[in-house]
């Protein structure tokens, strides 16, 4: 048998407990061998729940950085942390996979991307929703141009009352932002993805504090606390493309709506339309009339993705970002992409705070 590649995580708390080591710990070619958070227990349970016996703990990054027999590591820190760290982790001969978004701004970002091309290191984004069967079925139709042009889209990150109340959500200073730079990423990468256009060229954004400071909220996970509320509770941007083509990005942890969805998107295209209602929805015109088309995923399916296996998508990320490390198979989610969503997310921040459209390129 190969010898099995050798893992660091970096960053023990929710999205790492929640999303990352489960899935790592299902794959047989991999094991995990270092922890560290800057909370030492948090760094010793996620070995005792995860990691081999022998597993370190680390309250330092650049410790764990060390180890030469570590292969990759998971950057799972709050948004502040992943330029620098993933940066380092390049530098030290690691393959990274880091959580969403990719960095705070672009500027952070890009030195990101700089040094996945320096060192010839792998780095990828944690954009899991790509794997998806709605999503793989939707991103087969659009590469087979069933669509058509897409010409103009919505990316949707709605929620009616859903404020994520712990770790360091509210913290505008941790995280960049609210929901924006937290689930907004995720519908805007399906949709850049989706229409395989990443060359903006304008954009306008508007950012609302409008209740985060109330009381008494009605929120999935507890009222939230006001004084801890730095960011935003939602946000729009309007996009436009080198090509004309045309996004509205709708994102908000906290509006008066009713129809809330989440890391989904709408396409409108020449010759039809799509959408993630309840799955996918097709429409279009066909001998005169009007149709819609639903495909059914209750029977599953195989992933269409090189290097991909079965499991939820969170599995399949992992699937492929270790056998593009075992076997040179590609990654799905480009450090290229990744960087034009943080892009647009800036400056829809930035639109907002100026009052002036944004220019990019």
């Amino acid at each position: 048998m190969s010898e099995k590649i050798k893992v660091g995580i970096i960053g023990c708390g929710g999205i790492a407990n929640g999303k990352h080591m489960p899935s790592v710990k299902k794959l047989e070619n991999v094991e995990m061998v270092a922890f560290c958070d800057i909370v030492k227990e948090r760094a010793e349970k996620a070995k005792a729940d995860f990691g081999t016996q022998d597993a370190a703990v680390y309250t330092d990054y650049k410790d764990l950085l060390k180890d030469p027999s570590i292969t990759a590591v998971h950057v799972c820190t709050p948004n502040r942390s992943h330029s620098f760290i993933t940066v380092d982790a390049l530098h030290a001969g690691k393959h990274v996979i880091c959580e969403k978004p990719m960095a705070i701004n672009s500027a952070e970002a890009k030195k990101m991307l700089d040094a996945a091309k320096e060192t010839g290191r792998i780095l990828t984004i944690g954009y899991q929703n790509r794997y998806r069967q709605d999503s793989q079925f939707l991103k087969r139709a659009c590469d087979n141009e069933d669509l058509g042009e897409i010409y103009y889209a919505r990316a949707l990150a709605l929620r009616r009352r859903a404020v994520p109340t712990w770790g360091v959500f509210l913290n505008e200073y941790e995280q960049g932002g609210g929901p924006l730079i937290d689930i907004g990423t995720h519908a805007l990468d399906l949709t850049l993805w989706m229409m395989n256009n990443y060359k903006p060229k304008m954009v306008v954004g508007s950012v609302f504090k409008k209740l985060g400071d109330q009381k008494e909220t009605g929120n999935a996970w507890g009222d939230w606390d006001p004084e801890k509320y730095t960011v935003e509770d939602s946000a729009f941007g309007y996009i436009v493309m080198e090509n004309g083509a045309t996004i509205v990005l709708e994102s908000s942890w906290a509006l008066n709506i009713l129809d809330f969805q989440e890391a989904s998107t709408v396409l409108c295209g020449t010759k039809a339309g799509a959408d993630m209602k309840d799955g996918v929805r097709i429409n279009g015109v066909r001998y005169g009339k009007q149709y819609i088309e639903k495909p059914d995923f209750s029977t599953g399916g195989v992933a269409f993705f090189d290097g991909a296996g079965g499991g939820t998508p969170e599995e399949i990320e992992q699937q492929i970002f270790y056998n593009a490390i075992a076997k040179g198979t590609e990654i799905v989610v480009k450090p290229e992409q990744a960087f034009v969503v943080t892009q647009i997310l800036e400056a829809i921040y930035e639109s907002a705070k100026t009052g002036k459209p944004v220019y990019l390129n």
